[in-house]
């Protein structure tokens, strides 16, 4: 047996034991092998991390903004648990995984940096250890002493987490007025745009009587005069052909149309003024 000293920790039995002539050197081993341990952990937590969350947008799961919460007092606690329940909608809202009263410690910071959470400090600060901690950790830590301006940056933040919303937008109205088949073409509608414009590529539906026929189709084929043309303004007549579609009847209405992704938003947080009223 032999007794050795100077461990910054308590080994464990099947450690291994490097014996090296220099000291500064055995330090520098040490502290390559502690960054490379802290690395591999750190890629571990974020890699789960992602894992999680985009399982849970693929299982439709609702998406959280998690909450490490630290008050001066108990009020201060229970009135911004009340306002952030208020905050957020079916597909989105807040999470509150720890709340307590004091300063930030590191036990806070390593418990938002395992749980990607954010830290939010109401009328506190962090002692230097957990600023330290927050830094190597990449954790937000937010400070604030007004809670109307702590709600309007969460409430900022879970629009960001939302899937953008997707809008149409309708381009032009076509009215049948012959069929014809084309060679190479295949069925392909004379029509005269009444509305707007028809563009080539636009996705298309076919409206019958007022009731849709046909919907999800794309302009695949817009000719005026047996020219290709790239578009077709309101007033003039073109052939348009349509994928997925050929069951054209003299009367139906093609309705062109664009789908934009615009950004979701979330129903305004109430001013200041209307919540002193």
């Amino acid at each position: 047996p032999a007794e050795v000293q100077g461990f910054s920790g308590v080994p464990e039995a099947g450690d291994e034991f490097l014996v090296m002539e220099d000291e500064r050197k055995a330090k520098q081993i040490a502290m390559m092998r502690q960054q490379k341990q802290r690395e591999a952990t750190l890629a571990r937590i974020s890699r789960v991390s992602l894992e999680k969350f985009y399982q849970r947008i693929q299982e439709g799961a609702t998406k959280e903004l998690k909450m490490v919460h630290k008050a001066d007092v108990a009020g201060s606690i229970e009135a911004l648990a009340k306002a952030l329940s208020e905050l957020g909608s079916k597909e989105i809202k807040v999470s509150l995984i720890h709340q307590g009263l004091g300063e930030i410690t590191e036990s806070d910071i390593m418990l938002a940096s395992a749980s990607d959470a954010i830290v939010v400090g109401f009328n506190v600060r962090s002692n230097p250890k957990a600023i330290s901690l927050a830094e190597q950790e990449q954790v937000d830590v937010r400070y604030y002493d007004i809670i109307y301006k702590l709600l309007e940056d969460i409430h900022a933040a879970l629009e960001g987490l939302l899937e953008p919303v997707v809008e149409e937008r309708v381009q032009g109205r076509a009215e049948v007025r012959q069929v014809f088949s084309v060679t190479k073409v295949g069925t392909v509608a004379g029509c005269m745009v009444q509305d707007g414009k028809v563009e080539r590529n636009s996705l298309a539906r076919v409206l019958r009587k007022d009731k849709v026929l046909f919907e999800g189709a794309k302009v695949n084929s817009l000719k005026r005069f047996k020219e290709d043309a790239k578009e077709v303004l309101a007033g003039y007549e073109c052939g348009i052909g349509l994928d997925r579609f050929n069951d054209f009847q003299p009367g139906d209405i093609i309705e062109t149309y664009v789908q934009e992704k615009v950004k979701a938003v979330l129903e305004a947080l109430p001013t200041r003024e209307e919540k002193e009223e």
